[in-house]
């Protein structure tokens, strides 16, 4: 048996404080048995949703207004923005749309008073858009690279620039919160045909931390996260399946997505749902010590 006291010293402390922690856990079970699928509440929230016009931006958007939280869907596409907002709203939602080319400074400059008045304040920003083109490398077009980097990667930098000038203490909203970036599985594993999106997915994770670090070496009170979703069968993930199959590496788009739930250990694609779950929680109070890290929602996929 151990003879260090030190040992005997916990143990004793265990002993005689068991009844009281076993109680204590007992009465947590109690409250949450039967609620196992609760959701998270986001009343005191007010989000920023990029690419939120249309597809995944949009399942967020709805997930955090269905929750409490008040919304702004902020894209390129004015006249879909504006119908989705507007949808929102009619179900009794708070929404509202701004213009925003996430890729340009001015523009950010433009949106983000306008959305701050729109909401009453900021707590939450999700850097949503992105897009993606395959390429195998032989055929690469520099001009397409270039334009995945500037959409996932500088416009996903100008998106935590804003939501830092406008949620730091000296900032127009001023009570620090959240910024959720959204990466990629691509940002993880190696998957032929989508180079440019990878790197630029990776470039993503990485921003994410050294977001966190220099908000908190500053003082901003803003939390940075990021979410890797793995593939969804939307508008973008059916396209991936197409170009992929037409480049010649798979003999079909349903081979491709074959390969893909082939490589997921929960034996299926995420869904849009799954994903918006994710920033739910990166943007609510549950996740208050959660900050610097990327939630993997892929089905094991990228482990």
């Amino acid at each position: 048996m151990p003879a260090n006291p030190f040992y005997w010293t916990v143990v004793k402390f265990f002993l005689v404080n068991c009844q009281d922690f076993c109680s204590a856990v007992t009465e947590v079970i109690s409250t949450t048995k039967g609620n196992t699928m609760a959701t998270t509440d986001l009343s005191d929230r007010r989000v920023l949703v990029t690419g939120g016009a249309r597809g995944l931006g949009l399942q967020m958007a709805t997930t955090m207004a269905g929750r409490g939280a008040a919304v702004v869907l902020a894209d390129l596409d004015a006249e879909a923005g504006a119908a989705s907002a507007a949808n929102l709203v009619a179900q009794g939602h708070r929404a509202s749309f701004v213009h925003l080319d996430v890729t340009d400074d001015a523009s950010w400059t433009a949106a983000m008073p306008e959305a701050l008045a729109a909401l009453g304040g900021l707590d939450v920003v999700v850097n949503n858009a992105g897009i993606e083109i395959t390429e195998l490398f032989v055929d690469l077009d520099p001009a397409n690279a270039r334009k995945i980097f500037d959409v996932n990667v500088v416009g996903t930098m100008l998106g935590i620039k804003h939501a830092f000038l406008a949620m730091r203490p000296e900032g127009p909203a001023g009570q620090g919160g959240a910024i959720v970036n959204i990466a990629s599985v691509a940002a993880t594993i190696a998957f032929p045909g989508i180079a440019a999106y990878s790197a630029s997915k990776s470039a993503v994770d990485r921003l994410t931390r050294v977001a966190a670090a220099e908000s908190g070496r500053l003082g901003y009170g803003v939390r940075v996260n990021t979410v890797c979703p793995g593939l969804v069968p939307n508008a973008m993930g059916a396209q991936l399946a197409n170009d992929t199959a037409n480049l010649g590496l798979f003999g079909s788009p349903d081979e491709a997505v074959g390969a893909v739930v082939g490589l997921t250990p929960s034996g299926r694609l995420a869904t849009e749902q799954d994903i918006a779950d994710g920033v739910a929680f990166l943007a609510s109070a549950d996740s208050s010590f959660v900050n610097g890290v990327a939630l993997s929602i892929d089905g094991g996929m990228g482990m």
